[in-house]
């Protein structure tokens, strides 16, 4: 079975944007594209009377966001393989119940619901925290959304939880016959320990060294297996969320390993993740450890 890129729709114009910026990706890719509306109208549908105003005017309602998501991807591409279907949930579930069949999820950056002048909705986070394949928040500027940049970015996070991210970025990379640029940031420690004491004017170079080693370790393979792919490597000290939030303004995506965490607050993505959802000047691509590979052999599995 070929899997599809899976894009929730509600109406709201991030949405739409959202809506446009998968069907350049389904077109680069050449996999079908499902378009998603969560809506809890079919559970209480029953307790209706046939033809209550209530059951009319949500059942148009729905049919109106559909219908305006599928003219406009079929506008923007006809050739992309469309689909669109209503999932019988609150928003979060039925796109979590979507990825688990998905490429990737794909969300704009705030819903039909979410309060004027939220950085990033709640939806997109908890979806971003939760789902098992790579989530896809678009926003960003408009050289960003438009994919103007030929390059994208890839954040290297720590080994064990960014391998996915590298064959994403990688495929990605090749799909779009762009420029890959990997970003490690590394920082001096402040303050050392009993055992490992900082030794009086250490050199910076020992740490860009480590930084630099990581990369090595953590491209190899994926470099190997795509020889075309362009990479542009940098180990840059400071901040994380910083290096990445800066050079995110000249990129066309963002790519980072999730780093998630389970508190008594349910799944948590970790600081750097937090960071650039809610700032980056591009979409960002959140891929979890152990993710589907986003362009495998169609139907395949970890």
């Amino acid at each position: 079975m070929e899997l599809p890129l899976v894009v929730g729709v509600d109406g709201s114009q991030a949405s739409l944007l959202a809506v446009d910026w998968a069907v350049d990706e389904a077109a680069r890719s050449g996999f079908p594209l499902r378009l998603v509306y969560a809506s809890l109208w079919e559970r209480y549908e029953g307790a209706l009377l046939p033809g209550s105003v209530e059951r009319s005017s949500e059942r148009v309602m729905v049919e109106n966001i559909l219908g305006t998501a599928t003219e406009r991807a079929r506008r923007r591409n006809p050739d992309v393989r469309a689909t669109a279907d209503v999932s019988a949930a609150e928003a979060v579930s039925a796109l979590l119940d979507a990825g688990d069949n998905a490429r990737a999820l794909v969300t704009g950056c705030r819903g039909r619901g979410e309060l004027k002048g939220m950085l990033l909705g709640s939806v997109s986070l908890a979806v971003a925290a939760r789902a098992h394949c790579p989530v896809i928040v678009v926003r960003g500027d408009e050289a960003g959304l438009a994919g103007t940049h030929e390059r994208i970015m890839l954040g290297a996070g720590e080994p064990g939880a960014s391998e996915e991210a590298v064959r994403f970025a990688f495929d990605e990379a090749e799909a779009r016959a762009c420029v890959l640029d990997v970003v490690r940031a590394w920082r001096r420690p402040a303050y050392g320990t009993v055992d490992r004491p900082v030794p009086a004017g250490e050199p910076a170079r020992r740490h860009e060294a480590q930084a630099s080693a990581l990369l090595d370790a953590l491209l190899r393979d994926a470099a190997a297996d795509h020889p075309r792919v362009r990479v542009r490597r940098a180990t840059v000290e400071g901040s994380a969320r910083k290096v990445l939030l800066d050079r995110s303004a000249a990129a066309d995506l963002l790519i980072i390993g999730a780093g998630r965490r389970h508190d008594h607050y349910g799944f948590q993505l970790g600081r750097v993740a937090h960071t650039v959802l809610h700032h980056a000047a591009c979409p960002v691509v959140v891929v979890p450890s152990g993710a589907t590979p986003s362009r495998s052999p169609a139907g395949e599995r970890p």
